[in-house]
């Protein structure tokens, strides 16, 4: 006959009972459980043990042995998959306050922000360099070989509908670190790369793929962080594209020449690991995973706001990169400018982009993002066109400087204007991914545009 627990008892007390032995045993089998209730059925198996034993069947030792190693798994495999959980999907607090707006933490996402925008869309808009020194060095047309540049932007947006999406499951880790092996292996294997389908293989699908995975929801994480400094934090992460632009450029210049290409291409491949070493190290989410909810949140297109936003970036979006892939071209070819000085154009329509992706941000969180971005990106567009109007050096950096200052405020605000039009915070990632999803479709469609009307721009103009 077993004795009776008190219901009121933790399952480690002494009882007033005259089996002292009993009791003493389950006391002690029962204690060494660590932060673990006792079940009925524990109990049943562990007080069977002194009770066989008591009779001196060996069989009742090896039931306790077994009994204690079930009981010493089951907390292993917890502990391991806390630790797996805390590891693999980064959790956070189950109900996390409103953004701080502020703070250490906060700013040290911002950190990596920039960090990210620097090997992403700094690696992407610096491409026009490459594009010049391919269009020099292989045997295919300038518009065959600017489809290594388009496929890598491509990828870099449409993968976000996945890796945003895994930011508000909560996988946010393994994801940025499976992106940034990809990226990173990406340019090591372009500076193997002698062939234009090797480059595709190597700079434009595995870099764009790697891009692709951290870029989205680095982004977004920061939007998690900030509510009403959103569009200056945003902000001064996008400063990243613009000096990533400017510095990849400056060292290809500077490098090429000397070491050849696939020295520079590795030089490149050990700056980008460093620097996301970094952001793996210092990325912390803060919101609880979002485990329910599909992969494509459909129904975030009968927001009429958010989809209108869309919209609209996707019939504008076109023409936008064409100046980051023809303009060093353009001026080598049409206005006879040397490889060194057209890579400067490069150099110059990043870099100026870095103030107006401040001011105009900081800015914005007072008057409003889309007050600020609809004018911007109308006049973005007509300064693209007005291209056709170039002829002269003068007048082509002074296009550069005017297209990358508007281009800087656009890229700064886009993205924290998909998070202004969300309700969720744990559902940013999801909107922003779908949102560059979208726009994969826009630059691939100006890309066919953009290869035709430069047939004939830098045709007319060498003439």
């Amino acid at each position: 006959m077993i004795p009776h627990l008190p219901s009121d008892a933790s399952c480690g007390e002494k009882g007033d009972r005259p089996d002292q032995n009993m009791s003493g045993a389950k006391e002690t089998s029962c204690a060494s459980i660590s932060q673990a209730s006792c079940s009925d059925e524990d109990i049943n198996d562990l007080e069977r043990a002194p009770t066989q034993r008591s009779t001196g069947h060996t069989t009742g030792d090896k039931s306790a042995h077994a009994a204690h190693t079930s009981l010493d798994l089951r907390r292993t495999a917890s502990r391991a998959q806390t630790i797996l959980e805390r590891v693999f999907t980064t959790r956070s607090v189950v109900d996390p306050p409103p953004p701080p707006d502020g703070g250490l933490q906060a700013w040290l996402q911002v950190v990596c922000g920039w960090l990210v925008l620097f090997t992403t869309w700094g690696w992407v808009n610096s491409y026009g360099t490459f594009q010049t020194y391919y269009t020099d060095t292989l045997a295919q047309p300038a518009s065959t070989i600017s489809w290594i540049g388009t496929i890598q932007t491509w990828l870099t947006f449409i993968v976000g509908i996945f890796s945003g999406r895994a930011l508000d499951a909560g996988f946010l880790r393994p994801v940025v670190v499976a992106g940034a092996v990809i990226q990173v292996l990406g340019i090591f294997m372009m500076s193997l790369s002698t062939t234009y389908w090797q480059l595709m293989l190597t700079q434009g699908v595995m870099t764009g793929l790697g891009g692709g995975l951290f870029f989205t929801p680095s982004l977004g994480l920061i939007a998690t962080y900030f509510d009403g400094r959103r569009a200056f934090a945003t902000g001064l992460a996008t400063t990243g594209n613009a000096i990533g632009g400017a510095i990849y450029p400056l060292i290809v210049k500077e490098l090429l020449p000397k070491l050849g290409f696939a020295w520079t291409a590795r030089a490149l491949g050990f700056l980008n690991l460093g620097l996301l070493a970094i952001v793996i190290a210092l990325m912390k989410p803060r919101l609880p995973p979002r485990t329910s909810g599909p992969m494509l949140d459909l129904a975030s297109f009968k927001d009429i706001p958010y989809t209108l936003y869309v919209a609209c970036l996707f019939f504008s979006m076109g023409p936008i990169y064409f100046t980051f892939y023809y303009l060093a071209s353009f001026g080598e070819q049409s206005l006879h400018l040397s490889y060194s000085t057209s890579t400067i154009l490069i150099i110059l329509l990043n870099a100026t982009g870095t103030p107006a992706r401040i001011l105009p941000a900081f800015f914005a969180d007072k008057l409003g993002q889309l007050n600020l971005l609809v004018p911007t990106l109308l006049a973005l567009n007509i300064a693209a066109w007005s291209w056709l109007a170039v002829s002269s050096i003068p007048g082509l950096y002074a296009f550069t400087v005017v297209y990358g200052l508007l281009n800087g405020t656009y890229q700064s605000l886009m993205p924290s204007t998909v998070a202004k039009l969300t309700p969720r915070l744990d559902m940013v990632g999801t909107r922003l991914g779908m949102a560059f999803g979208v726009l994969s479709f826009a630059r691939s469609r100006g890309h066919r545009l953009e290869a035709r009307s430069r047939a004939r721009w830098v045709g007319g103009m060498g003439a």
